[in-house]
């Protein structure tokens, strides 16, 4: 049969995948000439292209794995702007700050503090009932909360509220 090949944003499920999705935002970024989306959808495509290439084989990455580099990616962009702000560089930080927060819409809402001190308070109660105490308490935590949480809360907000309710 002719006609146009399956289009290369469709999985064999006929859905769209995160991948192709910010493939098609960088084709309408390049058209629109938007310097500032095309730039870092390139970036994070490149990041997430060196990820599926890194260890013994190629392998396509999952919506949840494509995820996880879009969330290391937007750290790296807030860790950078703080840095730049503190250099005294406040045109690359603000670059950074807004690389950053572009690429927030590509990620899950994030959790309010409240939602995650309930999660993580639920947690502790299910670590201390099973005889979790002390420094040994906070790794177990951890483990409880963690899949709760992924991709809603960054790792190192989620050990900060831990450790004060830990601590509490």
């Amino acid at each position: 049969m002719y006609g146009r090949p399956s289009s290369p944003s469709c999985d064999n499920r006929g859905m769209t995948t995160l991948k192709s999705k910010l493939h098609d935002d960088l084709n309408v970024a390049i058209r629109e000439r938007d310097e500032l989306s095309s730039s870092t959808l390139r970036l994070t495509l490149t990041a997430i292209t060196k990820e599926e290439v890194a260890g013994t084989e190629k392998r396509e990455l999952s919506d949840d794995e494509v995820l996880k580099v879009i969330t290391r990616e937007a750290k790296k962009r807030r860790e950078a702007a703080d840095a730049f702000a503190q250099g005294g560089r406040p045109e690359q930080a603000a670059r950074e700050k807004a690389e950053g927060e572009f690429l927030a819409r590509y990620l899950p809402r994030q959790l309010s503090d409240d939602e995650l001190d309930a999660i993580v308070a639920q947690a502790v109660e299910e670590a201390k009932a099973a005889g979790a105490e002390g420094p040994r308490a906070m790794g177990a935590v951890m483990k409880i909360v963690n899949p709760k949480v992924a991709g809603q809360a960054e790792g190192g907000r989620v050990a900060a509220a831990v450790k004060r309710l830990l601590a509490g």
